[in-house]
């Protein structure tokens, strides 16, 4: 098993996240981006790493804004989707949006990308709207999902239930989770290495 590690993203790995960031989006955001991002109390950037490398496999961000979680960025390397790392950050979002207090999250994603609109289905995220021609480089529209409940008293037994199908998912690729202490204590998040 080869050990993944989910942390909160740090200046040491800014020069990987932009690497991922051109890959994924074709540098959607600058270094400075990343910069204002981590010194922002109302951003969370999570990183998912091979553990002991400095390769940025995965990415996540969200913004806390009043009561809702804005997930600008879930970014997987293409040499390695389909595999949970997807699911893995995604939960991890949702987890800390709860603490946080926020009441639902929300994203804009393209109406082609299937595979984002599948990932986002799975942890009940609903279309609410169509932001038209949002995507300047093609002019594609933005389908603007919603996922509410986050403080109900029934979604940490959700939150187990998407533990579990990510843990058995990241095992039968050969994978396994580490959550790093500066990210969640094991209270707060339940996804460690079983």
């Amino acid at each position: 098993m080869t050990s993944l590690e989910l942390r909160r993203l740090t200046s040491e790995f800014l020069p990987a996240v932009l690497a991922l960031d051109q890959l994924c989006f074709g540098g959607l955001w600058t270094l400075e981006g990343y910069q204002r991002e981590l010194e922002s109390p109302n951003s969370d950037l999570l990183i998912l790493v091979a553990h002991g490398s400095s390769c940025v496999l995965g990415l996540g961000c969200l913004w806390a804004i009043l009561d809702e979680a804005h997930l600008t960025i879930v970014a997987v390397h293409p040499n390695y989707q389909r595999l949970g790392f997807g699911q893995a950050i995604l939960l991890a979002l949702l987890q800390s949006a709860r603490q946080r207090g926020l009441e639902r999250a929300t994203l804009e994603v393209r109406i082609s990308n299937q595979s984002a609109l599948n990932l986002y289905q799975k942890f009940d995220f609903r279309e609410a709207g169509r932001r038209k021609r949002y995507y300047p480089d093609t002019g594609e529209d933005a389908s603007i999902l919603w996922r509410g409940g986050l403080q109900h008293p029934n979604f940490p037994n959700l939150l187990t239930s998407w533990q579990t199908q990510i843990c058995d998912r990241l095992h039968e690729n050969n994978w396994t989770l580490i959550v790093t202490p500066d990210t969640f204590t094991t209270e707060e998040f339940l996804l460690t290495d079983a």
